[in-house]
C-alpha cells in the first residue's frame, strides 16, 4: 500500500520540465540560425520545405483569391471599357510618333555604327504574378508564382508597366523572392534624367527611398526623374526608377538629403515581368596595384665608389 502511495499513476506522470524543453529548442534555433548565416548550410533544406509548403499556401489562399477575382471582375467591367476608349484615343494621338519610331531606331543604330559606339542592350523577359508579400514587417519582399522550373534565376531585375520594382534575390523550384526597391538592403545606381548626374538610391524600408552622395550644391530639384544608369550590370539603363519629392540642403553637412518615391507600383500587388538581362560587359582592367608594381622603376645599386650603377 505504501508503494502505491509513493508511485504516481501512469496518467499523472510528467515529461521533461517546460523550462528544459524551452532551453533545448531555443539552443537548437540559435544553432540553426548560426549555421545558416555563417555556412549557408540550410539552403537545400529550405528549398525542400518550399516544395511541400508552396502548394499548401496556394490552396489556402485559393478561396480568398477566387472571391477577390470574382468581385474584381464585376466591379471593373465598366472601368475596363472606359480604359479601352482612353487607350484607343491615346493610340490615335501617338500614331504619328509610332510610325516614325522604326525609322528613328534605324537612324540611331546607323549613327552608332558610324561613331563606333556600342549598341544598346536589348532586353526581354517573362510575365509573372505576385502571390503574396513577406510576413516580415521589417523587409519589403514579395513572392512570384514562377521559379527555377520556369527559368528564373537569382539577380534578375523585375519591372512593371511603370518602371523597376526590384530584383530577384532567392529562387525556389516553383516560386521566387523579389526584394523591392524600398527595402533597406537594396541599392540601385541611377542617373538624373534632366542633368545626367549619377548617384545611388537606397531603400528606407517605409515605402520611400533616398538619393545619397549628392553634394549640397548639386543641381537636383523636386520633380526630377531618376532612371537606371546601368553601371552595376544588373539593371538595364534607361528604366524609370523614382521621382524626387524632397530636397533638404544644410551647409553644416557635405551632402544633401534627397527623398524620392518609386515610379513603379512597388507596394501594390499585380503582374510584373522578370527581365532576361545579361549585359555583355567588358573585362575589368587590371588592378592599380599590379600596374604600379609592373611600372615601378628598378632601384639602382651602389658601388663601392658611392656612384649609382644599373643592375
Amino acid at each position: 500500500m505504501s508503494a502505491l502511495e509513493q508511485t504516481p499513476p501512469p496518467f499523472f506522470r510528467r515529461g521533461p520540465a517546460p523550462l528544459a524543453v524551452l532551453i533545448f529548442y531555443a539552443a537548437l534555433s540559435v544553432a540553426l540560425f548560426v549555421l545558416d548565416m555563417r555556412f549557408h548550410a540550410l539552403g537545400l533544406l529550405r528549398q525542400g520545405i518550399s516544395i511541400v509548403t508552396d502548394p499548401l499556401q496556394r490552396m489556402a489562399q485559393s478561396p480568398l483569391r477566387l472571391a477577390s477575382d470574382g468581385m474584381d471582375y464585376f466591379r471593373t467591367i465598366n472601368a475596363l471599357r472606359e480604359d479601352n476608349r482612353a487607350h484607343q484615343a491615346a493610340r490615335l494621338r501617338a500614331a504619328p510618333d509610332l510610325a516614325r519610331l522604326a525609322q528613328l531606331e534605324a537612324e540611331n543604330a546607323h549613327l552608332r555604327r558610324l561613331l563606333a559606339l556600342r549598341e544598346r542592350d536589348r532586353v526581354s523577359g517573362q510575365a509573372a504574378s505576385i502571390l503574396y508579400a513577406a510576413r516580415d514587417p521589417f523587409s519589403r519582399r514579395v513572392y512570384l508564382d514562377k521559379g527555377m522550373q520556369h527559368g528564373l534565376r537569382q539577380g534578375q531585375p523585375v519591372i512593371d508597366d511603370a518602371g523597376i520594382i526590384g530584383q530577384v534575390t532567392q529562387v525556389f523550384p516553383f516560386s521566387a523572392e523579389v526584394t523591392l526597391l524600398t527595402d533597406k538592403d537594396q541599392a540601385v545606381p541611377v542617373q538624373i534624367l534632366r542633368t545626367g548626374q549619377r548617384s545611388v538610391t537606397f531603400g528606407l524600408g517605409n515605402g520611400q527611398m533616398e538619393l545619397r552622395h549628392m553634394p549640397v550644391n548639386a543641381d537636383v530639384e523636386v520633380g526630377d526623374e531618376l532612371v537606371t544608369s546601368g553601371l552595376d550590370g544588373i539593371y538595364p539603363s534607361g528604366f524609370p526608377v523614382a521621382t524626387v519629392t524632397q530636397v533638404e540642403r544644410d551647409s553644416a553637412y557635405a551632402f544633401a538629403r534627397i527623398l524620392v518615391v518609386p515610379r513603379a507600383a512597388v507596394e501594390s500587388h499585380g503582374m510584373v515581368m522578370a527581365l532576361d538581362y545579361r549585359p555583355d560587359m567588358e573585362p575589368r582592367p587590371p588592378e592599380a596595384k599590379e600596374n604600379a608594381g609592373q611600372n615601378a622603376p628598378v632601384p639602382r645599386r651602389r658601388t663601392r665608389a658611392g656612384r649609382a650603377a644599373n643592375p
